[in-house]
C-alpha cells in the first residue's frame, strides 16, 4: 500500500465531518435567526473560520498520531476516540441545527469535549504536538458549551 492512502484517507475523514456538520449547520441557520443571541456571540464568519482552523489542526494532529502508532500500547482505543469524535461532532450539528434540542446539545457537547480532553491526555506522552493540536478544539468547545448554555437560558 502506498504509504501516503492513510493521509489521504485522514484528510477526506475529517473534511467528510466538516461538509456534513456545515451543511447540517446551514439547514438550520433559519431558525437559529429567530433566537435570542447573548451579546458575546461571534459573528458566523468567525465561527466558521474558527471551524476550519479547528479541522485542520485536527487532521494534522490525526496524521501525527497515525505516524507514531507504533508507540500505542492500545491504538485501537485512540481510533475509537477518534472516531467518536467525528460522530459527535456531526451529531452536535444535528441535534442543534436541526432537532433544535437546546438542552440535549449540551448534553451531547459535554461528551464530544470529554472525548477532545481524552484526546489529549491519551496523547501527551506519545504524541505531545497532536496533544497541543487538539487544545483550540477544546477550548472552543468549551466556549461553544457556554454559549449553547446561554441560549438555551435566552429561549
Amino acid at each position: 500500500m502506498d504509504k501516503s492512502v492513510p493521509y489521504i484517507v485522514i484528510a477526506a475523514v475529517v473534511a467528510a465531518v466538516a461538509t456534513i456538520g456545515g451543511m447540517l449547520t446551514d439547514s438550520g441557520m433559519d431558525w437559529y435567526r429567530t433566537l435570542n443571541l447573548p451579546a458575546f456571540t461571534p459573528p458566523g464568519g468567525v465561527i466558521g473560520m474558527v471551524w476550519t482552523a479547528i479541522f485542520i489542526m485536527s487532521a494534522l494532529a490525526v496524521m501525527l498520531i497515525w505516524r507514531a502508532r507504533s508507540a500505542y500500547a492500545n491504538f485501537s482505543l485512540i481510533i475509537w476516540l477518534l472516531v467518536g469524535n467525528g460522530v459527535l461532532n456531526v451529531m452536535w450539528s444535528w441535534v442543534f441545527f436541526v432537532r433544535h434540542e437546546l438542552g440535549w446539545a449540551i448534553v451531547e457537547m459535554t461528551v464530544l469535549n470529554l472525548t477532545n480532553l481524552a484526546l489529549i491526555i491519551l496523547n501527551w506522552h506519545r504524541q505531545r504536538v497532536a496533544a497541543l493540536l487538539f487544545l483550540p478544539y477544546f477550548g472552543w468547545v468549551c466556549f461553544a458549551t457556554g454559549l449553547a448554555v446561554a441560549i438555551w437560558r435566552l429561549n
